[in-house]
């Protein structure tokens, strides 16, 4: 289906290299999901909110070693969730993935997580089983959006706290123009409302004090102007993954430009109680523009945004 000018809608399974798996606990309500590159990938990041949980990210960096990344992974669980990233190594290990270093092959992992420790239980946590059982998952390569997953806890809309917050959980939209495919991962777990940018409707956020609709984040926190210790829950990590030949320092403004879709769709966003985090990685052999790819990018994180709200029901949580 084309969307826009030459932009049509893809499967992310269409991207060849990438794999994708979830595993989750519901009555703990957390859980990961994992994205396998099969023969590595060009990994960028950027990150733009004030508190990430995450774990291996520098390598992500266009001033480290220009090694292809095995995995990425994005979980819940706050910082005691990046233990899921033992399990994903486990697994590639088992398989002879990593970087070989002479004595062992390191399969090289970088992991976000988000805060869903107020939603379910906060004593459980992904571990290196869960990990692992993502890892297995993803082996049948059947993505599937909603409260599954790293966004198996999500929550949007927490000014004032989970009472007032509305469900959200985990989105995907990929898209193609000519031979450039591009597709977006993300969990949303915002502070903020989650809006849709080419009509203006709200589609989940912070509910109404009468629990008739939805107030308004932004004008709520700026009533709030004098506090220091507004909220500490909130995070939304992703990645776009695309199979377009680019450097790593390319990948990093792929990642940089796939921001625009955060901020086109959450008010507010990237603020310093949030850990907000992109990853962009490159599996193919495509040659693009890159201002072509970024922009893409963007379009793909927006419309990933607005599923992963639209999937999970925006329900209270």
């Amino acid at each position: 289906m084309e969307i826009s000018y030459g932009v049509k809608e893809i499967s992310i399974t269409e991207i060849k290299g990438l794999r994708m798996g979830n595993a989750q606990d519901r009555e703990a309500m957390t859980g990961v999901t994992v994205l396998l590159f099969d023969q590595g990938a060009k990994v960028g990041v950027d990150i733009s909110g004030g508190g990430p949980a995450s774990r291996e990210t520098p390598l992500a960096l266009p001033l480290t070693a220009d090694n292809p990344v095995n995995a990425i992974v994005l979980s819940g669980g706050s910082a005691f969730g990046l233990a899921a990233s033992d399990g994903v190594m486990r697994y590639l290990e088992e398989r002879g993935i990593g970087y070989e270093t002479g004595f062992a092959r390191v399969p090289l992992v970088c992991q976000s997580c988000i805060y869903d420790l107020g939603i379910g239980r906060a004593d459980v946590r992904p571990d290196g089983a869960m990990g692992y059982n993502a890892c297995v998952d993803a082996e049948k390569n059947e993505p599937v959006q909603g409260s599954v997953g790293g966004g198996t806890g999500a929550t949007v809309g927490k000014l004032y706290g989970m009472a007032r917050a509305s469900k959200s959980g985990l989105g995907i939209y990929g898209a193609a123009v000519g031979a450039l495919q591009m597709a977006a991962v993300v969990i949303v777990n915002a502070v903020g409302d989650i809006v849709d940018q080419e009509n203006g409707k709200k589609l989940a956020g912070l509910r109404a004090e009468d629990g008739n609709g939805f107030g308004d984040s932004c004008t709520e926190l700026y009533k709030l102007s004098q506090r220091t210790d507004l909220f500490n829950s909130n995070t939304t990590i992703g990645a776009v993954i695309t199979n377009g030949r680019f450097s790593k320092a390319e990948m990093n403004k792929i990642a940089s430009m796939a921001r625009s879709g955060y901020s086109r769709c959450i008010y507010p966003v990237g603020t310093m109680a949030d850990g907000d985090t992109i990853y962009a990685a490159s599996t193919g052999e495509v040659d693009a523009d890159l201002n072509v790819a970024g922009t893409l990018a963007a379009r793909v994180m927006e419309q990933a945004i607005k599923n992963a709200v639209l999937t999970a029901g925006a329900q209270r949580p």
